[in-house]
């Protein structure tokens, strides 16, 4: 009796290859390659096994047929290190295939003469370094560090201008019986050239006035990188532009100076945000922000924004007219409503307030802000009752200092702000105020964050109970003596009520323990209050866990 047994044909391929691959499997196996180096030395032996590479599924006799050339990409190894008269063997061994290479080092070649020489231009360039630290006499050659003196001379040409520069001499100059080299480099600079004119598109719909007072060079400065990438960092930074590409070709260059073409592609004109979130100081809050980037050619915007909580609700707007340098100067127009009331108080405030300010930014990254804001308050504060007016002509100072935008390991933060209001001058009374903040944190050891504060306010004046409940101080809350509720820690009136102080003063240490990048367990002491008096402040503690 016989039996047929019948496949389709693509069943019967896939079986063939199948059977076929488990046999090459069963069959081969990846050559091993071994470097012997006497005396031993690791980076000879790395650059020896990166220049044979991968021996792949060679056999015993492959390996043999192979090994001539493992010799010959092995001496290129070792001469780009220094030896040009290493003794290179090999042996071929079975089961498995393996491809040993046996290298007896020899005497190394040692620097010797070492010119370094850059001519035109160039060498008056005070920026222009030579790498002449890199190759020093009597060290071991290594090709590879006379490579990168070579392209950190060509490299520093092309960030400062000297497009027509070249090598005339770049020799290398072997002398094995003496086991030496001599370098020799010779770099000719050729002019340098210089920027021309900026170009934007012109289908941006910005003023070209405006766009020409972002930028930081005139026409005729001589050519660096920095100053490009610094454009295109200051366009990017304005808020108008969603794509930012700054085009500069030496081949279009005209008696050596290149015209650079920027292609601008503007934001989206409007961004509306809408956010819910919760607070221990205030409870559930909603937040509203509207922006229009750009009102006219001149490069005007405005927005509002909008808080609205149980005790708290406010609205402010803002208009911004750019300065003469756009990307540090600003006017702004602010002004503001805000109604709050405190919950299990007879706190009650009405706020409203209206000025110009206008905004500054040093090169030194300080940040100037001059203002002057009237301010009109109803208020119910304890026993205190009334409405304050206000005229407030102020100067702030801030700086920041971070490794990290959104997500610091090391930085501070100084603050400090100081405003006057003097009565019969649109003020009900005399007052001078000031704050002081200063802010601090370090990581150490990768997952150890330490953070510090320092908080100082204080009020002068001699008619006290002018002062509206917005400008008196008090403490407690999540971002202030935490332990202690939101404005808990003030000084009482007869009643019982907290009425705020003259003074605050809060200090914060924290620290932080890594748990994975986003989270951190924390642990801290507070301690502050609000007072009426320097000589006797009453400082209250607070401390706790957490988690961020």
């Amino acid at each position: 009796m016989r039996v047929r047994v019948f496949m389709p044909k693509a069943k019967t391929r896939l079986l063939a290859c199948l059977v076929s691959c488990a046999a090459l499997a069963d069959g081969a196996s990846a050559a091993e390659l071994s470097i012997k180096i006497k005396p031993a030395n690791k980076a000879l032996r790395e650059n020896v096994e990166n220049h044979i590479g991968d021996l792949g599924d060679r056999d015993v006799e492959a390996l043999q047929r192979y090994s001539r050339i493992a010799q010959a990409k092995a001496l290129t190894a070792m001469q780009a290190l220094g030896y040009y008269s290493p003794t290179i063997t090999t042996e071929v061994l079975d089961d498995p295939p393996k491809l040993v290479v046996h290298i007896a080092r020899g005497e190394p070649t040692r620097l010797n003469q070492i010119n370094i020489d850059i001519e035109g231009p160039a060498a008056e360039l005070d920026k222009f370094k030579v790498p002449r630290d890199t190759l020093k006499q009597g060290e071991i050659l290594n090709q590879g560090e006379y490579e990168d003196v070579k392209k950190s001379i060509a490299n520093q040409a092309a960030r400062y201008g000297f497009f027509d520069g070249k090598f005339t001499r770049h020799r290398l100059l072997i002398n094995p019986p003496e086991h030496t080299a001599d370098v020799d480099l010779t770099y000719k600079s050729g002019p340098r050239f210089r920027l021309g004119e900026v170009l934007f598109n012109d289908d941006v719909p910005l003023d070209q006035s405006l766009l020409q007072r972002m930028v930081s060079f005139s026409p005729g400065t001589p050519y660096d990188a920095e100053d490009i990438a610094k454009l295109n960092q200051d366009l990017q930074s304005s808020g108008y532009f969603e794509s930012v590409r700054v085009d500069v070709k030496p081949e279009t260059a005209v008696d050596d100076e290149i015209p650079v073409d920027v292609h601008l592609l503007m934001r989206e004109p409007r961004t509306l945000n809408v956010g819910l979130g919760y607070s221990t100081d205030i409870g559930a809050r909603a937040r509203f922000s509207w922006v229009r980037h750009w009102a006219n050619r001149q490069g005007h915007s405005y927005g509002f924004e909008s808080e609205v909580s149980r005790p708290r609700q406010n609205i402010g707007f803002w208009y911004d007219i750019p300065g003469r340098h756009p990307l540090t100067n600003k006017m702004r127009w602010a002004g503001g409503y805000q109604y709050e009331q405190l919950d299990n108080t007879d706190t009650l405030s009405r706020r409203f307030n209206f000025g110009p300010e206008w905004h500054r930014k040093f090169h030194n990254g300080w940040t100037q802000i001059l203002s002057i804001k009237w301010q009109r308050e109803e208020y119910k504060l304890g026993d205190d009752s009334g409405l304050s007016a206000m005229l407030l002509p102020g100067i702030s100072y801030g700086y920041v200092e971070s490794d990290n935008a959104i997500n610091p390991n090391h930085g501070y933060r100084v603050q400090a702000d100081l405003s006057v209001a003097k009565r019969g001058l649109m003020s009900d009374a005399d007052l001078a105020r000031t704050n002081l903040l200063w802010k601090g944190l370090t990581t150490v050891w990768e997952r150890h964050r330490f953070l510090a504060r320092l908080q100082f306010g204080a009020n002068f004046s001699d008619e006290y109970k002018k002062i509206p409940p917005s400008m008196r101080y008090f403490a407690g809350g999540d971002q202030s003596v935490r332990g202690y509720d939101y404005q808990h820690l003030s000084p009482e009136d007869r009643r019982g009520d907290r009425v705020g102080g003259r003074y605050q003063f809060t200090s914060s240490i924290e620290y932080q323990y890594s748990l994975t990048e986003k989270w951190r367990l924390a642990t801290f002491v507070d301690r502050g209050n609000a007072f009426d008096s320097l000589s006797k402040p009453d400082m209250n503690p607070g401390g706790g866990v957490g988690i961020r």
